[in-house]
């Protein structure tokens, strides 16, 4: 088994964002038996104001961490587009040698 960071936008459409997170999730739960969807922040959304910088950049903390730990295998793209948030993800994936693969249309240029 391989953990797969899930990177997606939230701003914006925090609401639609969150409902798209979710069927990715379970997308992936349902036909790919060897990879378990890591997405951190889709818990911390529901707790944390995005709107709101300090409790953002608390999130944002968090996904970082989870990044650092050592334990994400691979980071998956999703989205519409690559937003701020999913650029510093990539970079900081990049630096821990972290395969990144975009998984949609609107982050192929990544």
């Amino acid at each position: 088994m391989k953990i797969v960071y899930i990177a997606h936008p939230i701003a914006g459409d925090i609401d639609g964002n969150l409902i798209r997170i979710s069927a990715i999730i379970r997308m992936i739960n349902l036909t790919y038996p060897e990879v378990v969807p890591f997405a951190h922040y889709f818990v911390d959304i529901h707790s944390l104001d995005d709107r709101v910088e300090v409790e953002r950049n608390r999130g944002i903390k968090n996904d970082i961490t989870f990044l650092k730990a050592g334990f994400i295998n691979e980071m998956w793209l999703f989205g519409d587009k690559v937003s701020n948030g999913m650029q510093t993800e990539i970079k900081l994936a990049r630096e821990l040698n972290i395969p990144i693969f975009s998984k949609s249309v609107g982050t192929q240029n990544f």
